[in-house]
């Protein structure tokens, strides 16, 4: 299933070979009423699905395993936690990720790992802001997500205008190379800090649409977008207290 093609960006030949060798993460949490559509959406021919469920009341482990995804129960709580544990079960060389909820374009994927391919890039993150439909978003969020933009441009220098998207497509090697230890929300934007620090000059942000969301919000809104902005300032003024290259051993890990 294809998506809209990305503004000036060629279908490259390596696409499907790419999308074959892609492990695609989803976390979720009581998704139900979404996932399915979600799974639906995804380009046919990757890699593997991994559905990482934060043990859901719902159905959305059972509707997940129907299309065909690899479920990985995590019941230690946390965003960043979630995506940590969908990383170290791909076996894919390219990782993609969306949220389970249908707000990202999932049809775009194999582009996206396309564009990655030709361009010779190691991260793609995607851009919520410049093309936002206006029932996707409160303006409450979009305020929180300017400053928290803002905010990593200025003390990270991270050229990107949406610091908090959940859809990445990058290489599985750049992994060893971040130090990621945020299990909250924060992991969005320090994964970003932390892409564009390990490989300047071959990361970019593209431009998306996105949608209205399906089912209830699991934010909450102000305590989260504080407890980012604390993290932003202890990382860039303390430093970041994990082991490089191992996700998955941190030591005395700041968890917003």
């Amino acid at each position: 299933m294809g998506g809209r093609t990305l503004p000036g960006a060629p279908m490259p030949s390596e696409e499907p070979h790419a999308t074959g060798r892609t492990s695609v993460v989803i976390p979720t949490l009581n998704e139900g009423r979404s996932i399915g559509q979600v799974l639906d959406e995804l380009p046919r021919g990757l890699l593997e699905v991994i559905v990482v469920d934060g043990n859901s009341r719902d159905d959305t482990q059972a509707i997940a395993r129907s299309k065909g995804a690899r479920v990985v129960v995590e019941p230690r709580k946390g965003y960043g936690r979630a995506y940590k544990t969908g990383f170290l079960e791909a076996r894919g060389d390219f990782i993609a990720t969306l949220d389970g909820d249908v707000t990202y374009p999932a049809e775009r994927i194999g582009e996206l790992v396309g564009l990655l391919v030709a361009d010779g890039l190691d991260f793609i993150t995607c851009d919520r802001l410049s093309h936002l439909r206006r029932d996707a978003m409160s303006a409450k969020h979009r305020f929180g997500n300017f400053v928290l933009s803002v905010a990593s441009r200025v003390l990270f220098r991270v050229p990107v205008k949406d610091s908090q998207s959940g859809m990445w497509v990058f290489r599985r090697e750049l992994l060893k190379d971040m130090t990621l230890t945020s299990d909250g929300m924060a992991f969005s934007e320090e994964l970003k800090v932390e892409a564009f620090r390990a490989r300047p000059g071959r990361c970019r942000e593209v431009p998306i649409e996105y949608r209205a969301r399906v089912g209830e919000p699991v934010l909450s809104s102000w305590s989260d977008g504080v407890a980012n902005l604390n993290f932003l300032l202890r990382k860039r003024f303390r430093g970041a207290r994990g082991v490089r290259g191992d996700l998955f051993r941190v030591e005395d890990a700041p968890s917003p």
